[in-house]
């Protein structure tokens, strides 16, 4: 009796232990395994709609907000060209980009420290879209997991057939408004619409690009699903190296739950001995990534408290507490008391602060005209009948503003230099543009005191200087007594 009773024990050891080696979504032979969570429902649930809501309809009206004629959000990877909030960024502001993806990753450490994966139940677009739009439509069409359970295991009748052939027409049709959606982010809403309004033959390169978005898209959600925040995502695995024990996620109460015991039929209550716990297991049936929560934090765990709401609802009918599945750390369950603002939380805040100090500074002292100029390739100097040195250059105007503007170029050092611009002398940079030309300046050959002499020039917008630019005048090294 003894051994049957440790094997027994060890075997239900194995059990409670072998998610840690496996994932929910695999069987021991590596197939998938389909999860069909359970409907969820409740205070968090609700608001979590509110919440995706909010951001969805910014998603979509995104494209079609203007500042000034222009979008309010651009990411142009095509002709690189970057709007954020009706601010245009160019590949000559590349540091300011490579500033911000730091601080954008110092946030991301910070966040993830102090609320774990918060983010991917709440605002991840892979989420919301996955759990709060084509789920609801499955869960409309097709009823609750069991009722999906049984359809996808039946024969294909006629009820089969238009209940699935109805749903992924929608899920194509949601994909489609998706894939326009994101284009546009990329290449601007008005391309979009010609690209739509016109054969495919005109924009190939965009028909071609939008199909590929829909097909992405609607694979994801339709066939990929959790596996892409299990599988793919990176963010998940970060959590192994940036949680800590003081760290908020979806936890669950061991000290109160344990040890766990089924409620039989007749029971009016649970025993002193027995935890609150009462093995229903509806947070396993309810999570969207198929783990059960109470055997941790775990990297399939997108915090979308969906088993906080079925858990709470189990513990009203037993009359119980809420918050046996809660919002806590291993150290507030643990203690009995929260510690958020740790040492870890104050350094990382630090550094936030001064990078978005920094990136704020640098945004706002941005000028609006860069200028570059280049010596032409292959040329060193000439020299005149009357002495003269000259350079030829080539001029570059890069205009990050919404309107044309006028400007002058002045040789403010040394002082004996003249500046002449070959061709049109009239300096007018088209608005959001770039304005290319070629330059020669003029030196005395006395004025030269080395083989390369460094020469200002002074970029003015209607009497006012704007910026200072600065390139090296080649000429004969003159021996001097």
């Amino acid at each position: 009796m003894e051994v049957m009773k440790e094997g027994a024990e060890q075997n239900l050891y194995e059990y409670e232990e072998e998610f840690r080696d496996s994932l929910a979504t695999v069987d021991e032979k590596g197939k998938r395994v389909w999860i069909y969570p359970k409907k969820p429902s409740g205070y968090y649930h609700r608001l979590r709609i509110l919440v995706t809501t909010i951001l969805l309809s910014i998603f979509f009206a995104g494209p079609f907000i203007q500042l000034n004629g222009r979008p309010f959000m651009l990411f142009n990877i095509f002709e690189r060209k970057f709007i954020f909030f009706g601010q245009v960024f160019w590949p000559q502001d590349f540091f300011l980009l490579a500033l911000t993806l730091i601080t954008l990753f110092v946030f991301v450490i910070l966040f993830t420290v102090a609320f774990g994966r918060l983010w991917c139940g709440w605002a991840c677009p892979q989420t919301l879209f996955m759990e709060m739009v084509f789920r609801k439509i499955e869960y409309w069409i097709e009823g609750d997991a069991n009722a999906q359970r049984r359809l996808n295991n039946g024969p294909w009748t006629r009820d089969r057939i238009f209940k699935k052939g109805a749903k992924q027409l929608i899920f194509v049709l949601i994909s489609v408004l998706i894939s326009h959606t994101t284009m546009a982010y990329l290449i601007g809403i008005d391309q979009v619409k010609e690209i739509v309004s016109q054969p495919p033959t005109e924009h190939m390169a965009g028909f071609i690009g939008l199909v590929a978005f829909t097909g992405i898209f609607y694979g994801v959600f339709a066939y990929f699903r959790e596996q892409a925040c299990i599988a793919v995502c990176p963010y998940g695995r970060l959590q192994g190296v940036l949680l800590v024990k003081e760290s908020i996620v979806v936890a669950y109460d061991w000290l109160r739950g344990e040890p766990r015991g089924k409620l039989k039929k007749n029971q009016t209550g649970i025993t002193e001995k027995q935890g609150d716990c009462i093995d229903c297991k509806l947070c396993v049936h309810v999570c969207p990534t198929g783990i059960d929560i109470r055997n941790g934090t775990q990297l399939e765990c997108v915090n979308c408290t969906a088993c906080m709401d079925v858990c709470d609802d189990v513990m009203t009918k037993i009359n119980k507490p809420k918050g046996l599945i809660r919002l806590s750390s291993y150290t507030a369950i643990k203690e009995g008391a929260q510690k958020l603002f740790t040492p870890r939380i104050a350094g990382y805040s630090i550094v936030l602060t001064a990078l978005i100090s920094l990136l704020t500074y640098l945004i706002f002292t941005r000028a609006d005209i860069e200028t570059t100029i280049l010596k032409v390739p292959g040329t060193l100097y000439t020299k005149t009948d009357d002495g003269q040195i000259t350079n030829l250059y080539t001029i570059e105007f890069l205009n990050k503003t919404y309107d044309d503007i006028p400007l002058e170029v002045k040789v403010e050092s040394p002082k004996e230099a003249t500046f002449m611009k070959i061709g049109d002398p009239t300096i007018l940079v088209p608005k959001e543009g770039i304005l290319k030309g070629m330059i020669m300046v003029k030196l005395p050959e006395s004025a030269i005191s080395s083989m390369k002499t460094v020469i200002e020039l002074g970029i003015y917008q209607n009497g006012e200087k704007v910026e200072t630019a600065e390139a090296k005048f080649i000429g004969p090294i003159i021996k001097r007594k």
